[in-house]
């Protein structure tokens, strides 16, 4: 299955996308390339937004904003996710969950892939409506998403594994 067909399906099942992910094995690689795509795609959802600033503020070019929005994407946000990630296997650890730090960064990971073109329409209309009402509520809209995919995307990383009966 393609990553967009996992996408468009982890808004229909995200448990069970969740579950295949994690039935393929524990790939760190795969999950490093997924953190680094959404990390792009953000990247990339802010560019409108970044010229309509440059446009209406001209004293920072947006040369300049594009560099400071490339540092803050790409070079901060990865660190970050990983500590997040960690900070949420230890709470649901601490609440009963049994999985792995691995299962834990997998289902932050993807959650931040699979809003990603919610991010591009957040983009659009920071670029094209500015702040406002719309605005505020495809924020909302997005933070929604968000949290509706990583916590299902959780709740199956941190859950009892099954003993194979070997």
């Amino acid at each position: 299955m393609s990553v967009t067909q996992r996408i468009l399906a982890s808004w229909r099942d995200p448990r069970g996308v969740m579950r295949g992910m994690l039935a393929a094995g524990q790939r760190e690689d795969r999950a490093l390339v997924v953190l680094m795509v959404a990390c792009l795609i953000m990247f990339v959802a802010q560019w409108p937004g970044l010229s309509r600033a440059a446009f209406l503020d001209p004293s920072v070019p947006l040369d300049a904003r594009i560099g400071g929005a490339l540092m803050g994407t790409l070079f901060l946000v990865p660190p970050l996710a990983y500590g997040l990630a960690g900070l949420s296997h230890l709470v649901a650890r601490a609440m009963g969950g049994q999985g792995s730090w691995y299962g834990a960064r997998l289902a932050l990971f993807w959650s931040l892939l699979v809003i990603s073109p919610l991010m591009l329409l957040q983009g659009l209309v920071a670029g094209f409506v500015g702040p406002g009402a719309g605005a505020t509520v495809v924020g909302l809209l997005v933070l929604a998403g968000f949290l509706f995919q990583w916590i299902n995307a959780l709740v199956v990383a941190e859950a009892p594994r099954k003993e194979t009966g070997q």
